[in-house]
């Protein structure tokens, strides 16, 4: 399709070439950009300024009351057939390290409790220079480092995440800031060393797409991951015709229609998505009304709306299938252990919800339970030209709360047991 012919709505909010939203950024590489962006006073750079300090935070874990509990990730060996890929993730791993240089390979692996897990960010600007930039490395770098992820991933999660990616880059083509906006803005980093037992673990971040990963003793988790767009669809290009997020926004709005009008009310904490009726700071500049996103590692979150165990079982089923959904990146063993994990804390599950919620209707809505915390909002423009949320600009945030975001919980206990009589820890995955 040419883009002449297209007739998706995003292109209605194109600014024109002369604006100096995009005018005044065309040339920059991600470096000049990331200065321009922290200028003090300006939008990004405040956005920059209450961030930054946020991840040096001795690390907690988002609860619903501040208090974590220590009894929800056990690390117990994977039932058959619920294993990581870990032979393959290892051989993957150590190709990536193979294909860098020496000064490189000191900058992509940290050990596995680094702080820098927690530099992750979803901004198009990048606050941190955690890894190595894709962008910046050659093809067979950016191959390699793309085979772990395949490697790690479900077949449906890494297309997912190459689909956010490419998206990505065709907005940059759209709005003709490529130098900002493309396919490998993105920085990959590992955290410990490859091994087949010991924990270790990648990440990748950049602009609408995070994904943390840690696998010990044949578990993984993935989390936090962040999934999104703007807009959500390709119209034009080898990937026309690519559109994102289309379950997780339609099982929304099934959900919502499965429940008793009583319910519907109950579960919706606000009628509008910007609402007289929200307290100071609801809607945040950044990250709108998602709780959960980049740097909120030790947020205090309560439950909201209605508790699932009170919802008909049709409801119910769409609950978890959205669960489902945003844990699709995981291959399909540790995907049936997580959705397991999941069902078995129903009873302690929320479902709230921020919008209308007719087909075409913008919202918010988010599932929480001990175990789990999954976000969908929808978004006004960033590099398109509104001030409202749109369709089809859409963020979504899954989380592993109570303290095993990052595989923290399962690596607090694999160091206990690791830990000899004088104290100290062996850890083959650490460097």
């Amino acid at each position: 399709m040419s883009t002449t012919e297209s007739d998706a709505e995003f292109r209605q909010y194109l600014f024109p070439d002369e604006h100096p939203r995009v005018s005044e950024l065309r040339g920059l590489d991600a470096y000049a950009y990331r200065d321009v962006a922290q200028r003090p006073g300006t939008f990004t750079g405040e956005l920059v300024r209450g961030w930054t300090p946020l991840y040096l935070n001795e690390f907690h874990g988002v609860t619903e009351n501040g208090i974590r509990r220590e009894d929800l990730f056990p690390l117990e060996s994977p039932r058959p057939g619920e294993e990581a890929p870990v032979a393959a993730m290892v051989a993957a791993a150590e190709a990536l390290l193979d294909a860098v240089s020496e000064p490189d390979r000191d900058r992509l692996i940290y050990d596995v409790e680094a702080v820098q897990w927690q530099t992750w960010a979803n901004p198009e600007f990048m606050q941190f220079d955690t890894g190595l930039r894709l962008e910046f490395q050659p093809e067979p770098v950016r191959e390699r480092a793309l085979a772990l992820v395949r490697a790690s991933l479900s077949p449906e999660g890494y297309r997912l995440t190459r689909d956010m990616m490419r998206i990505n880059g065709f907005l940059g083509q759209v709005v003709g800031l490529e130098g900002i906006l493309n396919e490998f803005s993105y920085n990959v980093a590992l955290y410990g060393r490859p091994h087949p037992s010991a924990p270790w673990g990648w990440q990748l971040y950049g602009h609408h797409c995070a994904v943390n990963c840690l696998v010990v003793e044949g578990r993984m988790t993935i989390g936090p991951v962040f999934f999104g767009a703007e807009p959500n669809e390709i119209d034009d290009g080898p990937h026309a015709g690519m559109i994102a997020f289309r379950d997780r926004i339609s099982l929304g709005i099934e959900l919502m229609a499965a429940l008793p009008e009583e319910q519907r009310r109950a579960a919706t904490v606000y009628q509008q998505m910007v609402d007289p009726a929200m307290p100071p700071g609801r809607v945040h500049p950044g990250d709108e009304r998602h709780l959960a996103g980049a740097f909120q590692d030790n947020r205090v979150i309560p439950f909201e709306g209605v508790q699932v165990a009170r919802m008909p079982a049709e409801a119910r089923r769409l609950v978890l299938a959205i669960v489902e959904q945003f844990v699709l990146p995981l291959p399909a063993g540790p995907r049936a252990a997580r959705l397991r994990e999941v069902e078995a804390h129903l009873d302690e599950t929320w479902f709230c919800w921020i919008g209308g919620h007719a087909p075409g209707d913008v919202f918010y809505y988010r599932i929480q339970s001990p175990v789990v915390i999954a976000e969908l909002d929808h978004h006004c423009g960033v590099f398109l030209d509104y001030d409202t949320p749109k369709h089809f600009h859409v963020h979504t945030v899954l989380r592993t709360p109570h303290g095993n975001d990052y595989g923290r919980a399962w690596l607090r206990q694999w160091t206990d047991t690791a830990t000899g009589a004088n104290g100290t820890v062996a850890r083959a995955g650490t460097r």
